[in-house]
């Protein structure tokens, strides 16, 4: 938790102040006096006794005691500072502007713990090192412009960049959007992102906070204490976006199976994101445009009427929102002619709406008018509407101001002319509006809020697994790779359905063997871990002359040390894979197997639990999933059964946290069974 005094103080330090307010301890002083800090202001520095009209003190042992301390100082003198101002002046609350800390070297990194422990001796709380400070509703305490404008009701935003805060700050003004709060966390060193979350979480106000969160990330540190939280707030009714940097694929490492190769640091990010509703957003004007997006009525249906004056935005939204499963649905019948009949000559109404750039406010709220009232497929507008230059258009925006909070429906404005209008566009946003200035932005982001997914609390699914078993089997096991037998009976164990099977080291076995199963049979070797890579795998075998064949070909690969043979079965062939990724717990994948998987890499990824709800929502959401339904009279999967076993796999991985990677690929499924052909599971113990 975040100490309150921190939050709300009634006096502040401000240590290395400064009557330059083009330094950080000058700008800072500046922010904090003009905007209108009530509490007393101490300043701290030995060249001055007077800074910015307040009294200066010369040595930080001569301050009264003070509520939070502002450090803008070199990184060498912080830690005495620290000391006095925690054992002496009962400070509670930090901010440490100075670099030179644990992204530095060693000796910062130590020098940082140090401060911390300092700090934690007393029950404080501090924000940095290496941060740009702390916006809310009682003080600004930044060294950085500009200021955004605080409403209560506008954004929680957090981040792990400073530069980067300011640079979204900017953006986000130019539009509208405006913010309750801004806590930048630098280093992070003792509170970090997660942290923030848990205190917006734990005192949470359904009438007084802010519903919309933004989050700019650099590392997650604790990923379940994000999940944890973030979820909370979403299922308390907030909306959440963020920016995961830092998480490119290129620095995953190499990875010996499917499930590994597929699943990285990033992958495990996009999970955690879609397990507790993030949205996750790749840009700071992708990241606002959702906010923005976010600070509207809720969008409950997916056909919007886009109406405009112009025809080339109209049709990279038209195809934008189409591309993201929105609607632009066909408006026709007497009510769209009545509506026609009172533009002007050219226009269409057909959807887009276009009145022609001669279009003029009284028409724009005739349509609007139509929208809302008349034309009931409609459930969200869009109004884009720029100038040529030639004439004000205030009228048009006075129009857009009024129907923007009367209509029931969500109206969005996509004003495009930010030089032609800059003025009008000022008044607009002035009067609490927002600006979608890209119309292809705003409609990869709308498409973004339409499409998704509310978290589902998950927990184990209540089953006959026979979780004794499967821990004895792990107990017994050795690191590594696990021999097919152990599988066998860990999936069994697990209620995975599996393909009769028999490793066989003689020919003489393997014949025995195959006759209970019954030809054809298929043979795989044993031993290296790609078995089709290395020609191991053999279909179709029919007979017994082909099986000794088989036999005698397979054992001759380079780390044979026995063959698997199954019954030959059909049907379309699945994958499902578990993986560990560190703090972020298990990862499970789904999607269509063999081949497919390393061609296609259509894969659904989720963190563990999984809910048979959340896997069906997975298998929904492949590209192939018209596949697995049954496409062109061929036979498709029991969508069912298939969460099924992939709920079953979360809860072995739950059983057996030491599983760190597991494929069952492929698995051939089809309208009334789903078997595991072929198996692979690695622990690793601590």
């Amino acid at each position: 938790m975040l100490h309150k005094k921190l939050l709300n103080p009634k006096s502040i330090a401000i240590v290395g102040a400064s009557n330059n307010i083009h330094t950080p301890g000058g700008r800072v002083l500046k922010n904090i006096i003009e905007h209108n800090f009530k509490g007393e202001l101490i300043t701290v520095n030995p060249k001055e006794t007077e800074i910015q009209g307040i009294k200066c003190y010369q040595n930080i042992k001569d301050i009264p005691k003070v509520d939070v301390a502002i450090i803008a100082i070199a990184a060498k003198f912080t830690l005495e500072t620290i000391k006095v101002l925690a054992q002496q002046k009962n400070t509670k609350g930090f901010i440490i502007f100075s670099a030179g800390f644990s992204e530095k070297d060693a000796a910062g990194k130590k020098l940082e713990q140090a401060i911390v422990d300092e700090i934690n001796s007393v029950g404080g709380t501090l924000l940095g090192p290496n941060n740009i400070g702390l916006i809310n509703q009682n003080y600004a305490s930044v060294f950085t412009t500009p200021i955004p404008k605080l409403d209560k009701k506008g954004v929680d935003f957090i981040s792990g960049s400073g530069a980067t805060a300011v640079f979204i700050i900017e953006a986000a003004m130019a539009t509208g959007l405006t913010f309750s709060s801004v806590y930048s966390v630098g280093n992070s060193a003792q509170i970090g992102v997660e942290e923030v979350l848990e205190h917006l979480d734990e005192t949470f106000n359904k009438s007084t906070s802010s519903k919309i969160k933004l989050l700019y990330i650099e590392s997650i540190e604790n990923p379940q204490k994000l999940l944890k939280h973030t979820t909370s707030l979403i299922q308390k009714g907030c909306k959440i976006a963020a920016i995961k940097a830092g998480s490119s694929s290129a620095g995953s490492r190499a990875a010996s199976s499917h499930t590994g190769a597929l699943a990285n640091s990033d992958t495990a990010v996009d999970a955690l994101f879609k397990k507790a509703g993030i949205i996750r957003c790749f840009g700071r004007n992708e990241l606002i445009t959702v906010a923005s997006i976010f600070m509207h009525p809720k969008l409950n249906g997916k056909n919007i009427a886009i109406i405009t004056h112009a025809g080339g935005p109209a049709v990279m939204l038209t195809d934008t929102l189409s591309k993201n499963g929105l609607n632009i649905p066909e408006i026709k019948g007497p009510k769209s002619e009545e509506l026609l009949s009172k533009l002007f000559l050219g226009s269409s109404v057909s959807n887009p709406i276009d009145f022609l750039a001669t279009g003029n406010a009284e028409q724009l709220e005739t349509i609007v008018d139509y929208c809302e009232n008349y034309f009931t497929e409609i459930d969200a507008m869009v109004v884009i509407f720029g100038s040529p230059g030639l004439f004000k258009v205030f009228d048009v925006y006075d129009v857009l101001h009024k129907k923007i909070r009367t209509c029931k429906k969500p109206i969005f404005s996509v004003l495009p002319s930010v030089v032609n209008v800059k003025n009008e566009i000022e008044y607009f946003i002035s009067k609490g509006n927002i600006n979608f200035p890209d119309e292809v932005i705003f409609g990869n982001a709308l498409g973004k809020v339409a499409n998704n997914i509310k978290p589902i609390t998950t927990t184990t699914t209540s089953t006959t697994i026979n979780a004794e078993k499967i821990r004895i089997l792990i107990n017994k096991a050795e690191n590594g790779y696990l021999k097919p037998q152990i599988i066998k009976e860990i999936l069994l164990a697990a209620e995975i359905p599996i393909v009769n099977e028999a490793v066989c080291t003689t020919k003489e076995i393997c014949i025995k063997k195959a006759k209970k199963l019954g030809f054809p049979v298929v043979m795989k070797v044993v031993g290296p871990i790609h078995k089709s890579d290395v020609g191991g795998i053999i279909l179709n075998i029919t007979s017994e002359e082909k099986l000794v064949a088989s036999f005698n070909k397979i054992m001759k690969i380079d780390g044979a040390t026995a063959v698997l043979i199954q019954p030959m079965k059909k049907g379309i062939e699945l994958f499902i894979g578990a993986k560990k990724e560190g703090d972020f717990g298990h990862l499970i994948l789904c999607g269509l197997g063999g081949i497919y998987i390393e061609v296609l890499k259509d894969v659904n990824t989720l963190l563990a639990p999984v809910s048979e709800i959340e896997s069906l929502n997975m298998i929904r959401n492949l590209k192939s999933y018209k596949i697995i339904k049954g496409i062109r009279n061929q036979e498709g999967v029991n969508e069912h059964l298939f969460a099924e076993i992939i709920t079953k796999v979360s809860n072995l991985i739950t059983i057996a946290p030491e599983i760190v990677e597991l494929d069952l690929n492929p698995l051939l499924g089809n309208k009334t069974e789903i078997l595991a052909v072929d198996a692979r599971i690695r622990i690793e113990k601590q």
